[in-house]
């Protein structure tokens, strides 16, 4: 029995599309934006990742090739084999303590600039188009972030 024309097509345009990132969750779908700043809040680096998965997952991607810098995260990047791969790369770690981690001492002046971070999302969620995510496939959000993110550098 041959398969017939229309579903191979609808195969081929399906695989057109691509990955889109969108989790499930019980608020619903969501996607979400890791970020690296730098000092003035400009952003660096971007990824994205599907709303359920954890921060840890994308943390070595996104922080790869950052050296001799402060690293400024919260408890959720609190993680051993983070903090020893950033302090052998010479950075200096100011991360958050997860309360199920033995407490180290951060230096909480620096970590009082993590509020950065959080502008830089304030900022580009000022942008409907983000906030709302209207853009199924990953790539187009993805576009729409980085433009978003040119504006943030400029203004």
């Amino acid at each position: 029995m041959r398969p017939s024309c229309a579903l191979t097509k609808m195969h081929r345009e399906r695989a057109k599309r691509g990955p889109q990132e969108i989790g499930r969750s019980r608020g619903g779908p969501s996607t979400k934006i890791h970020a690296v700043v730098d000092a003035l809040g400009n952003p660096v680096r971007l990824a994205l990742s599907p709303g359920q998965t954890h921060e840890m997952k994308l943390a070595h991607e996104v922080l790869e090739g950052v050296t001799d810098a402060y690293v400024v995260g919260d408890s959720a990047y609190s993680s051993r084999e983070l903090i020893a791969a950033l302090e052998e790369r010479g950075c200096q770690v100011v991360i958050g303590n997860n309360p199920t981690h033995p407490t180290r001492s951060i230096d909480t002046h620096r970590y009082r600039e993590r509020f950065l971070v959080e502008h830089f999302f304030q900022k580009i969620k000022r942008f409907r188009r983000i906030a709302m995510r209207y853009e199924k496939l990953s790539r187009n959000f993805m576009a729409f972030v980085q433009m978003a993110s040119v504006l943030v550098w400029l203004l």
